[in-house]
């Protein structure tokens, strides 16, 4: 057990910053600039402040939340080192590099044994749904909007976490791959994937709350629950069908290396404009 005054010691790096408000920790993706677009290093931060959070004992409940007008806008689609496309040209890189960094990051978060929340705000676009799906509960502000519009770029679905089936149901999930289109937070509440819709204004105090009232529970009893919750879903497929779907996603990828036709400049402007502000 650690010392008293060591309990809850804060993590504050470049992007992601971890407090703690009594046994609630507080993870908060702090990149607004870039409408808080996941690079890896943004997901190495996120991921030890979700370690953090596992390993201390005090720590009941976990909230993850992002600053500014959206929660997330996917992959950092913007200029990259001038060796990145070298890197990943190489299909069996590409394969481990996202296997480490994005799928196993979704798969681990989402098997902490604490009751986790999201509160999204603004737009949730592609790799957004990796930050909010691995929770077991999501806040929505009643501006929150949930898409995945890769389908532009040739692939069929952004996300290397592909639990759309799951999320949306199987009709909708079609609906909105096949369309690029995309969910309200009160539709989205309405198929239940998310728990509530909240005035934007009272989406930190209204997360925050849920997440001390669930911190009343026996920790035991809470970890024990989605134990079974997350066991059941795995029972009628869950993780083998994420596991298929990355492979999917990566043979898009190996499509596209192999055709010499990577993400089209297009097909990328296709996808920004559609997910640009107003």
């Amino acid at each position: 057990m650690m010392e008293p005054e060591e309990a809850h010691p804060m993590l504050e790096f470049e992007y992601a910053h971890y407090e703690v408000d009594g046994p609630v920790a507080i993870i908060t993706l702090d990149r607004p600039q870039a409408a808080n677009a996941q690079n890896d290093k943004v997901l190495r931060e996120l991921d030890e402040c979700w370690m953090r959070a596992e390993e201390d004992h005090e720590i009941k409940v976990i909230v993850l939340r992002t600053t500014g007008k959206h929660f997330s806008s996917g992959h950092d689609m913007g200029p990259k080192d001038p060796d990145f496309y070298e890197k990943i040209r190489d299909v069996e890189l590409l394969y481990d590099r996202e296997t480490r960094g994005y799928l196993h990051y979704a798969k681990r978060w989402r098997d902490v044994p604490k009751p986790s929340i999201a509160a999204v705000q603004g737009k949730c676009v592609a790799a957004g749904l990796m930050l909010c799906w691995p929770c077991d509960l999501i806040v929505a502000a009643d501006n929150a909007e949930f898409s995945d519009p890769v389908v532009f770029m040739g692939i069929g679905g952004g996300v290397e976490y592909q639990a759309h089936t799951w999320e949306f149901g199987a009709r909708k999930a079609k609906e909105l791959l096949f369309t690029g289109g995309s969910l309200s937070a009160a539709d989205a509440e309405r198929i239940g994937m998310v728990n509530k819709v909240v005035p934007l204004e009272e989406l930190e105090s209204a997360t925050l709350r849920l997440a001390h009232q669930i911190a009343q529970q026996d920790s035991f009893a809470l970890r024990m629950a989605k134990r079974s919750v997350n066991q059941t879903l795995d029972i009628m497929g869950f993780g083998a069908a994420i596991e298929h779907g990355f492979d999917l996603h990566h043979y898009g990828h190996a499509r596209s290396l192999t055709l010499g036709s990577r993400p089209t400049t297009s097909g990328l402007e296709d996808m920004k404009a559609k997910n640009r502000d107003a």
